[in-house]
């Protein structure tokens, strides 16, 4: 089974993602996206595309063009070196929010820049909350001691806490979880949530998680993150 009900958790399981593989590229798909077609799986409020990419050395995706779209990429392992038609020209490392909001159109290309080292990234396309913006570019740096054990706010709506703004109501929080730790977080009346495992094992109510599965969350639910060798997770409280 794809798909699992428990409360109001609707798990989106790691094997039944899409994959598309080319020499350079491998990339699962937890929303349709490209070749891969599932009409139960069309994103979830906002979230419209999570794409888990493993790029090879010296390898990447050549410029090509977005509208309309809050593009957010988070690195796992490895490193991205970003260029676009605002001029911006970046390295983006683990630790690292960057968001590129693509608005009335942005040019841009990601590649590995290492010759030796494969990148392991997480890409994030949420649907603004209008369209025609000014396109924009933005990025920090979070210590893993931030995030270590706990919820830290990498990504929302009004900045706050000094993570980056994004055009809609989202807030995007990370964590890095090693053996014993617990976070917990109460999706509130009225909002959703996605929790994705980036990377390793964790445990959601007592339900056992590996490394690309997501977890839809559609109201009101206490949540109870754990693990018991080592996990990094992204959340999202979603209007």
């Amino acid at each position: 089974m794809s798909q699992q009900t428990t409360k109001t958790h609707l798990i989106h399981d790691r094997n039944n993602r899409g994959h598309a593989q080319i020499d350079w590229l491998d990339s699962y798909h937890t929303f349709s996206f490209s070749s891969f077609y599932d009409p139960n799986r069309m994103g979830f409020r906002s979230l419209r595309v999570i794409n888990d990419d493993r790029i090879a050395p010296g390898a990447g995706f050549p410029t090509h063009g977005h509208r309309d779209m809050e593009i957010l990429t988070y690195v796992l392992s490895g490193a991205v070196e970003h260029k676009d038609s605002l001029g911006t020209g970046s390295v983006i490392r683990p630790g690292d929010a960057q968001i590129m909001s693509a608005g009335t159109g942005i040019q841009h290309s990601e590649f590995n820049p290492s010759p030796t080292e494969p990148l392991h990234l997480l890409q994030i396309w949420i649907l603004p909350d209008k369209q025609g913006i000014t396109p924009r570019y933005e990025q920090k740096a979070f210590t893993p001691e931030e995030k270590r054990g706990k919820l830290r706010l990498i990504a929302a709506k009004d900045g706050r806490d000094g993570a980056v703004t994004i055009h809609q109501d989202v807030d995007l929080y990370a964590s890095l979880l090693e053996s014993g730790d617990v976070v917990n977080y109460h999706v509130p009346p009225h909002r959703y949530a996605w929790l994705q495992i980036a990377q390793g094992t964790a445990n959601l109510n007592g339900e056992e998680l590996r490394a690309g599965d997501g977890v839809q969350i559609n109201g009101e639910e206490k949540l109870e993150i754990s693990t018991n060798t080592s996990a990094e997770i992204l959340l999202f409280d979603l209007g």
